[in-house]
């Protein structure tokens, strides 16, 4: 047998943070949280919810619960611990690049595990500064254009997919025009489109 087979895939810290997660939403705590975001859905397996408490603009404490996969709840343990202490802009700009690299890195095929976390976080802010009539600067800033041509963005594509505007990529071109000038942004809009209906419960 090729003990290659058997290597285990997932680093020290990966191993610490799954066996140990820190920060998760029990019962048997009050927490009271300021704002709760909720992503995902339990009908593809992966289905996240992060509340946080805010003090002078940063986050003071923060919690988590997670039905996802062993890299899904490493990955949030991680996140919880780097944005406790974080501006509400800083915790915003949370990747998952950001999460993995403090992880050590995470098997190719697992990487889609790790935008839950930073995701159900965002919308915990948002749903913070909505809760409280506060502007919010945050959630234009973090979009990024997938498509140079039309001027697409992520935060675009996400939000025609949660809507079920766009059910298909070529409905999604319809509505938008991305990929149809110069068709180099396609492959990634693509996966993109697929990761959003993944995250929001559609496959």
């Amino acid at each position: 047998m090729n003990n290659n087979n058997n290597a285990w895939v997932y680093t020290d810290v990966v191993k610490d943070h799954f066996l140990n997660p820190r920060n998760i939403w029990t019962d048997k705590e009050t927490f009271e949280a300021d704002g709760v975001g909720e992503v995902g859905s339990l009908a593809c397996g992966d289905q996240m919810r992060v509340g946080i408490k805010v003090k002078d603009g940063k986050i003071q404490d923060l919690r988590w619960l997670t039905y996802g996969c062993a890299s899904a709840i490493a990955s949030t343990s991680m996140m919880s611990e780097m944005a406790k202490g974080m501006t509400l802009k800083e915790a915003y700009a949370l990747t998952p690049d950001k999460i993995t690299e403090a992880l050590g890195g995470l098997p190719e095929h697992k990487f889609h595990c790790s935008v839950l976390g930073d995701k159900a976080l965002r919308v915990a802010i948002d749903d913070y500064l909505e809760k409280t009539h506060q502007p919010n600067p945050y959630k234009n800033s973090a979009a990024k254009v997938i498509c140079q041509c039309k001027n697409i963005t992520d935060q675009m594509i996400e939000e025609l997919v949660s809507s079920k505007k766009a059910e298909t990529f070529e409905q999604l071109q319809e509505i938008t025009g991305l990929g149809t000038v110069c068709g180099k942004c396609k492959d990634k809009a693509q996966d993109l489109f697929q990761e959003m209906r993944h995250i929001h419960g559609f496959l």
